[in-house]
Parts: structure tokens; sequence; C-alpha cells
């Protein structure tokens, strides 16, 4: 059998999944993807059952399969996707997970914002669906929705939700500027790119795609993500806070951070202070006192609320591959001049 044609007009869409022990579940995965997905990139992470058996017997001539000699985890193995995708020349990589639930039919809806250039990186949210996200389990929802909120802050994507959602497309071009280093190798794997491609002031969207649960089970424990990822989530918004507002750029958000800061803390150790003093004493603090500690814990909160309004409204607007694109052309054009002087007249 020939590989499909597809037309010149049509982007290469690659789909990467990440495969470790996901039983008989790959096989229904795989022979879901939809026509238009030129390219499918499996990588298996050292599985221990026989779900790359299962995926290896399936006869698709789209089909790529990596192998990992040890296990490395889901991060890893989308990595290694991501590679194989550049090498196959693709434009939009996909990411599903190979527990069959991320419905293909839903594909489209995610590349879209990608393909049509208003966003670099699109990712699935569930909390958009109230009657699909009933089959979400209850502990899952409530740690989402804390984690979510941790993410918008680590990330400066105040408008995204479902941070963990690994239904993903991604542009293509964007893979070689991501700093692959500091991207987590296991099931952080999404928030940390998240945080990445906010270094890059990469466009993010999310898109309406609702929870599929059945009888599966994850391999991502709640209770582990729930003391594990915030330390990271807190790392991740240090970094973001120094590096881009205070080592690329310093503006009204960097001022407003530093005075509201500077005068809450002054207004908070002054207070405390005097209300030691005054059960040590049995002295009650005079009017002026009490004025002192609070107006700057008033001032100070207020800036930053302006400052957190600041830092909302800071979010990337303008995707980077519709610049990646024109600096390409541009190159494409100065290299077509630099070749037509040098050659023989």
């Amino acid at each position: 059998m020939n590989p499909p044609e597809f037309p010149a007009d049509l982007p290469h869409i690659c789909v990467v999944i990440p495969l470790f022990n996901s039983g008989g579940l790959i096989g229904d995965v795989l022979r879901g993807l939809p026509a238009f997905v030129r390219s499918i990139v499996v990588v298996d992470d050292c599985s221990q059952d026989d779900s790359f058996s299962i995926a290896n017997q399936v006869v698709d001539e789209r089909m790529h399969i990596v192998r990992h000699a040890s296990n490395q985890g889901v991060g890893a193995a989308t990595l290694s996707g991501y590679q194989k995708a550049l090498e196959l020349g693709a434009q939009i990589i996909v990411k599903m997970d190979s527990d069959n639930q991320m419905d293909p039919a839903y594909l489209v809806a995610l590349i879209t914002p990608v393909m049509t250039g208003q966003a670099d990186y699109a990712k699935g949210n569930r909390f958009t669906h109230a009657e699909a996200l009933k089959t979400m389990p209850l502990l899952r929802r409530v740690g989402n929705a804390g984690l979510s909120l941790l993410t918008k802050a680590a990330t400066g994507y105040w408008g995204i939700f479902d941070p963990t959602n690994g239904y993903t497309a991604l542009h293509a071009s964007l893979v070689p500027q991501l700093d692959l280093a500091r991207i987590h190798r296991r099931y952080f794997f999404e928030s940390s790119m998240l945080v990445e491609l906010g270094f890059l002031r990469a466009v993010v969207r999310d898109v309406e795609i609702p929870a599929r649960y059945a009888n599966e089970t994850s391999s991502l424990s709640e209770w582990k993500a729930l003391f594990e990822f915030p330390p990271l989530l807190f790392k991740g918004f240090l970094r973001r806070l120094v590096v881009q507002h205070f080592v690329r750029d310093f503006g009204i958000f960097s001022t407003l951070l530093i005075l509201g800061a500077g005068l809450s803390t002054f207004g908070l150790l002054f207070g405390l202070y005097h209300w030691y003093l005054s059960i040590k004493t049995m002295v009650i603090a005079s009017t002026g006192t009490v004025m002192i500690a609070t107006l700057p814990l008033i001032l100070g909160s207020q800036l930053l609320i302006q400052a957190l309004i600041v830092d909302m409204q800071n979010e990337p607007r303008q995707p980077l591959q519709v610049l990646n694109q024109q600096m390409d052309e541009i190159r494409a054009r100065f290299a077509t001049l630099t070749a037509e002087r040098k050659s023989p007249r």
C-alpha cells in the first residue's frame, strides 16, 4: 500500500504519542487518527507490558516508532517525538496520550488556532463542558483548579486553564527556540512547557475539549502532583519575575511591585512590632502609630493589585510563528540576492 497523498496547501501535521504501559488502548488511539494526519510518531518509553507489540502490529504507513532504552518519563518521550517530527518535516505537532482519553474528533478544533496563525501553542480545556466534566474524578477536578491558578502566576498566561491537559498542538518552528534542558521530563511536562513558552513570549490558546474518562487508570497520582507541582511552579514564578521584569525589562510592573512590596512589608513589620510592645507594656498604641502601620499596608496592597493587573495585561498577543515565517522569507530573499551577486556574469 502506498502512503496517502496530501494536498500541497495542507500543512504537515504530525501526532506524537508517548507510550508507556497503555495495554490495548494504544491500538484504539492509532486506529482513530484521522486521514489528514500526515505522520504519526509513537515513542515507546520502555513499556513493560504488551503496549509496544500492539502498536507495532498496527499497519499504517504514516507511523514511525522511537524506542527509549530506559524509562525517562512522559516529558522526555514527548521531546523525543518532537525531534523526530522535525526530522519528518512536520509543521504542526500534536501531542496525544496513549490512554485513549483524548478524542481525535476534536483534533481539528485543536490545531485551528495554530494552523490559522492565531496561536503558537493550543491546548485542551476540559473545564468548559459541564456535563462531560462530571466524568472527571472529583479529586482531579479540585487539583486541576488549584494548579491552574498557580500555573497562571508561574507562566504569565492568565487566560488559560487546565494546565495539566496533555492534548496540545505546537507550531514546529518553536521547538528549536525552546530551552529543552529546562523542560521537565516527567509529569510536570505540560506545565513546564507553558513556563518556557512564556519566556519565549509565545501565544497560547485554550480550546474547548470535553473530558473523556472510562475505566482506564491514570499513572499520574493526584497526591503526588499536589506535593510536587506547587514548589516547581513557585520556582518558575520567581524565575519569570526576575528574568522578565528585572533583567529583560524594568517598567511599570517592576516599579509597582517594589513600591507595593516595600510599603506592605514596612506597614506589616511596624504594626507587628508595636502590637508586641502593646502586649508587653499593656499600653494601647496611639492613633498615629496605628495609622503609620495601616496606611502603608493599604497603599502597598493597592500597588500590588495594580502590578497584578499590569502583569495580566502583558500576556503575549503576537504569535511567534508569524515572526519566524517572516524572518525565513527575509533570509531567503537575502540568500537569493547574495547568490546572484556572487554568480559570474
